[in-house]
């Protein structure tokens, strides 16, 4: 008897633990091209490191069964190594995409779709990735958790009205604690695209409608399709319409931008089929709101 409660107790605390996890990580790490310094063991070692944080860290207090974690899928390519005082620093970028499924159908729509090149962390055989609330470890833990929480806020957003509120507080928060001078992209005078950028525009009320705008395209939008396609495309229609009206008031913000780069393909593949000054509206705006792929948006017109 004390042994099927001993085998009951390890089962619920396993299972506990397989719904607690909130992402399926696919983890990719490139040496350099021209040749490694460090022992490719380090680099095997710290996929699987960076793959098991992000697989194993519980970053919410919500449970998610197995078909609710989040796809994410990263590749670090490293282009240097170096050695200072503190080991080997390597530079490099990470380029992050994460995907939520489509209510109705086999489908996944990209979340995210994004490269960081402000890449620079220190690493060692064994070393411990972790995140630490409202204080910094290391630029990687850092930095990965940062994509962690604010992988969170889109997904929760997509879901809910202003639903990712806590965890873009929680990256914001990550901006905050990391030290000035420790590596690129956390400080606002880094530049206008990264990491400081991307929560600061989540968390501004200037970018409040385009987050009201994502929930209507992903729930009213993208989620109804498979029942009702021309419902579906004019709930995405109005969100576009909200976006752009941001872009208007809020010129190249890096919110607006990150939405073209997740969802410009997706877009053009849906108002191929659809009624013409449909098409021709959602071709001017999105030209607008993202010149650098105007061509791609010819298509629409089909």
């Amino acid at each position: 008897m004390i042994k099927k409660l001993f085998l009951l107790t390890i089962f619920t605390a396993a299972l506990s633990f397989v719904n607690a996890q909130e992402f399926i990580a696919s983890v990719r790490v490139n040496p350099p091209p021209s040749g490694a310094q460090s022992d490719p063991k380090v680099f095997q070692e710290m996929q699987v490191a960076i793959q098991n944080f992000l697989n194993n860290q519980r970053f919410t207090k919500d449970d998610f069964s197995l078909e609710e974690r989040i796809k994410i899928n990263i590749q670090i390519n490293i282009t240097g190594e170096s050695l200072d005082g503190g080991g080997i620093v390597f530079n490099g970028d990470l380029q992050i995409q994460a995907v939520r499924p489509v209510f109705g159908s086999n489908y996944e729509s990209i979340l995210l779709s994004h490269k960081d090149g402000d890449v620079k962390f220190r690493y060692e055989l064994l070393q411990p990735i972790e995140y630490r609330e409202n204080s910094y470890a290391d630029n990687l833990s850092a930095m990965l958790s940062f994509y962690a929480f604010y992988v969170l806020g889109l997904d929760y957003d997509s879901f809910s009205p202003q639903g990712g509120d806590t965890y873009f507080q929680t990256a914001q928060d990550i901006v905050s604690v990391v030290p000035q001078g420790v590596a690129k992209g956390w400080l606002a005078s880094d530049g206008d695209r990264n990491r400081y950028w991307m929560a600061e525009n989540m968390l501004s009320p200037k970018v409040k409608e385009l987050r009201e705008a994502w929930y209507s395209y992903h729930r009213r939008g993208l989620d109804i399709m498979a029942d009702d396609v021309e419902a579906g495309k004019l709930a995405l229609k109005a969100a576009l319409d909200k976006i752009f009206k941001v872009n208007r008031a809020y010129p190249n913000s890096m919110a607006v931008q990150m939405f073209a780069n997740a969802k410009s393909a997706e877009i053009i593949e849906i108002f191929k089929i659809a009624e013409a000054t449909q098409k021709s509206e959602v071709e001017r705006m999105m030209k607008t709101m993202d010149a650098a792929r105007a061509n791609d948006y010819k298509k629409i017109r089909g």
